[in-house]
């Protein structure tokens, strides 16, 4: 349900919410939020709540200007994990300067600028992800173990399964916060997970996601486990991903499916396959993302197929009902900077009419490393266009930085661990 923002301020009062969660995605792609008591609400929509920005991974490129957060009364919900006496909501929020304008590393408010672009230009994206996760014991003191919580594969069935409860009350949460995902089961790795999420418009996937992510962990807290998604947390395992499907419509004919559309999503790959080395800075953003890619059918090489394999790209081009599935992200990127440079990207295709190469063909490779990825970003005037420059300084400073601290690292194993594992 969509609430107004004095339907919201009506709700607190009929159902004893004590709190609001303010909530918000750093440069990184991590949740961050600010909570403040239901009884400022109020004010808080007119006037946001200012947050120390330098402080925020990313936000110092606003060079010490006051930031504040103002929440979306869209897309509100009630935590379900949280006590149902003195009950606590949640809103994503847009970040703005303290004249009123847009933060230029909002992600929200990116992506939103790509959806209106799309409409320009006489298109419609809808968006559905199917997203992975990892759960592992904790040790007697409850810090997270390497131990998987256990060792079935994939589609296998419970007692080998040991998360099937898990997954069916991470998915019984997310109904509660109005989230419909449609399938969920064990995937091939120990302790792996999957659950999988229909398409809707790029805001609201992107926000899903976000809510998926934030279920799952509190989720598995409950269950005294804790749930990685750590893009490959055994080396020896699968690692996990998140495959990113579309389809576009023109913006006045969603409802009718003709053989036009298809000629639409093939435009729309190529233009994605023609830029993806430049934002796989984005898509896969931290120097953990590297070695997922190329191992367990994780893609390396940029070629497409309407097969099952490594392939980049995955469409049949043939079909009357077929999308664009992206395979190379992971679940710690920022979601609302992902999909909006993929429609920015797959509207250049459309543009410029480009066309598929021939299937499973093709020379070029996604980088090696975060390193590599982050010089593909700086030297792209794609990704220029849009992502503005302070940002993008920012950014691919933090990358060039992770990828240094990384490899003079005595022990790298322990910087994964520490920086990836426990928090990811």
């Amino acid at each position: 349900m969509i609430y107004s923002e004095n339907e919201i301020l009506q709700y607190i009062e009929e159902n004893d919410v004590k709190f609001v969660k303010l909530t918000f995605c750093d440069l990184k792609g991590r949740l961050k939020n600010i909570s403040v008591l239901s009884s400022e609400l109020a004010m808080t929509f007119e006037r946001g709540v200012r947050i120390t920005a330098k402080k925020i991974a990313g936000f110092e490129a606003a060079n010490g200007k006051d930031l504040f957060l103002f929440p979306d009364a869209q897309t509100m919900t009630v935590l379900p994990w949280r006590p149902q006496q003195g009950r606590v909501i949640r809103m994503f929020c847009y970040i703005r300067y303290a004249d009123g304008t847009p933060f230029e590393g909002d992600g929200r408010y990116f992506l939103k600028k790509a959806m209106k672009a799309a409409v320009a230009a006489g298109y419609c994206f809808r968006f559905g992800t199917s997203c992975e996760f990892t759960l592992f014991h904790k040790d007697a003191n409850g810090l997270p173990t390497k131990t998987p919580h256990d060792y079935a594969g994939y589609c296998d069935v419970a007692p080998d399964d040991k998360g099937e409860n898990i997954r069916r009350d991470v998915c019984l949460t997310l109904e509660q916060m109005g989230i419909h995902p449609i399938s969920s089961r064990h995937e091939s790795g120990c302790g792996q997970h999957e659950i999988d999420f229909n398409a809707s418009s790029a805001l609201k996937a992107a926000d899903t996601f976000l809510s998926f992510k934030s279920a799952v962990k509190s989720v598995a807290e409950t269950h005294d486990v804790h749930a990685s998604f750590m893009p490959k947390p055994l080396r020896s395992d699968c690692g996990n991903g998140m495959h990113i499907s579309f389809n576009v419509f023109p913006d006045n004919d969603m409802l009718e499916e003709t053989k036009n559309n298809n000629e639409l999503l093939k435009s729309a790959a190529a233009g994605i396959m023609k830029h993806i080395r430049e934002f796989t800075l984005f898509t896969n953003s931290t120097v953990n993302s590297y070695e997922r890619l190329g191992e367990f059918t994780a893609p390396r090489d940029v070629i497409w197929s309407d097969e099952e394999g490594a392939q980049l790209i995955r469409i049949n081009p043939e079909s009357e009902n077929t999308c664009v599935e992206l395979r190379a992200a992971d679940c710690v990127c920022d979601p609302y900077f992902v999909l909006g440079l993929m429609i920015y990207s797959a509207l250049e295709g459309i543009e410029g009419k480009l066309a598929l190469p021939e299937k499973n063909s093709g020379t070029e490779r996604l980088p090696s490393n975060l390193e590599e990825a982050a010089s593909c970003t700086e030297s792209s005037d794609f990704v220029k266009k849009y992502v503005p420059s302070n940002i993008l300084d920012v950014l691919i400073y933090y990358s060039h930085e992770e990828w240094r601290v990384y490899s003079s690292a005595y022990d790298k194993d322990a910087f994964e661990e520490k920086h990836y594992f426990y928090s990811l």
